[in-house]
């Protein structure tokens, strides 16, 4: 059986969706054929948490390793796509009983706004109760489809338990076009030396 991969990663473009306090996206022109030059180049400008992205530890652990550091043994394999669409934060309450695989992917009303719309503040994420509930299973990479895994206002608690137990986090995911089950997973974070973060590129697996 043939397998179609979907690209669930949010378009760099002018007028995205960026976290308040953030540089907006930015695509100039450096060099322009049309004005002379040999060809065609151009500059960008972005925050290293801009549309879909990873969180490496040091982001909120000062000792904790930057990207360069992480294990990318963690960045391909299946993962399970867990869709729980109507509240507003995941809880441990929300989560299945049985243990979770490494690779899990939070599917929720997020799904519904497009990547230019205006910023959510009231996007769901997860609690820290649900963070410690996966790190209590194993879990290597969680995944959600809103710029933060943790709820507006809060967050340290679930960013801290996941990065201090070393969990690759993937946020700003377009998920609306995968459904729940097992899928093959790529995520390729830009390669940058001593980073906090990096803009990704991400892949779901999906039967055609």
């Amino acid at each position: 059986m043939s397998m179609k991969w979907c690209d669930v990663s949010m378009p760099l473009r002018t007028g995205m969706t960026v976290w308040p306090g953030d540089p907006p996206f930015r695509f100039e022109p450096k060099g322009r054929i049309t004005q002379g030059a040999s060809c065609n180049t151009s500059v960008i400008t972005l925050a290293t948490h801009t549309g879909t992205h990873c969180d490496a530890p040091w982001h909120f652990e000062e000792t904790g390793g930057r990207l360069h550091e992480v294990d990318s043994s963690v960045f391909f394999g299946d993962a399970l796509l867990v869709e729980i669409p109507e509240v507003d934060v995941i809880t441990a309450d929300h989560l299945q009983a049985e243990p979770y695989p490494e690779r899990v992917l939070f599917k929720t009303k997020n799904a519904a706004y497009p990547p230019n719309a205006p910023f959510q503040n009231d996007f769901c994420a997860l609690d820290v109760s649900a963070a410690r509930r996966l790190v209590a299973d194993g879990v290597r990479l969680v995944g959600i489809d809103y710029l933060s895994v943790a709820p507006r206002g809060q967050s340290g608690p679930t960013h801290h338990v996941l990065l201090q137990h070393e969990v690759f986090v993937v946020e700003g995911l377009l998920l609306h076009e995968v459904p729940p089950g097992v899928h093959p997973f790529v995520v390729l974070p830009l390669p940058l030396h001593e980073a906090d973060g990096a803009p990704c590129r991400a892949f779901v697996g999906l039967q055609a």
